[in-house]
């Protein structure tokens, strides 16, 4: 039996644009994002692969995240996006809808956790990021070996994205949650065989932050944190 050829699959992986959410938790509820500040999806368009297989959840804010991208891009006529009901967001159930101020000082978000709940919790009616995790690295891996040796452009969600990064570090779920992933950021994770070894080559890489830095006057920061 012939060895088998070095070869790498790059995920690169996009968290979508902010949410007007009116202070709400949101989770899975499908609403719109914020796509006007173009700057920011030319920044992105300008890092990403041509030659690319591109996903996104089954949510709005997704579709419309790569959408802006893919529109800011010459380079991406004719490419479409797949959306995926495994990438979806954490199912925060009969959390979704309360104000998160007051969810987060009940529950010491931001002092004693860094999320809505410690990762093996469900909320009542919704799903824990452990759950989320099971279903996440399900599809990951599944796409990885059908997408052997190609970019992989998935625009997906806070909760998705750390998924893909404790996937790629062998990390236990509460630990991932130890990740940053702010709106419209980049992270590339890359899956190199046969060794089936996983590099990450960046988390939470924000192009756009170097046009805030220098622009007068700057764009504005993109909110970070939330789902």
């Amino acid at each position: 039996m012939s060895a088998q050829a070095p070869c790498q699959t790059r995920w690169w992986w996009i968290r979508h644009a902010p949410v007007p959410d009116g202070g709400l938790i949101y989770g899975q509820r499908d609403l719109d994002c914020d796509c006007s500040d173009v700057e920011v999806f030319r920044r992105l368009a300008r890092e990403l692969p041509r030659d690319a297989v591109w996903y996104t959840s089954n949510l709005a804010r997704t579709k419309q995240t790569a959408a802006a991208i893919l529109g800011a891009d010459a380079r991406a006529a004719g490419i479409t996006a797949a959306p995926l009901a495994e990438f979806a967001e954490q199912h925060l159930g009969q959390w979704q809808g309360q104000r998160r101020s007051t969810f987060y000082a009940a529950r010491g978000v931001g002092v004693r956790t860094l999320w809505f709940a410690p990762a093996d919790e469900r909320p009542p009616g919704g799903e824990s990021f452990a759950d989320l995790m099971a279903r996440v690295a399900t599809a990951i891996t599944r796409l990885t070996e059908e997408h052997r040796g190609r970019d992989i452009v998935s625009v997906g969600h806070g909760g998705t994205i750390r998924v893909a990064i404790a996937l790629a570090l062998s990390l236990e779920p509460q630990t991932a949650l130890s990740f940053t992933i702010d709106n419209c950021s980049l992270t590339r994770l890359d899956h190199l065989m046969p060794a089936g070894l996983w590099r990450v080559s960046s988390v939470n890489h924000r192009p756009w932050s170097q046009t805030q830095a220098s622009a007068a006057p700057a764009h504005r920061v993109v909110a970070a944190g939330r789902a």
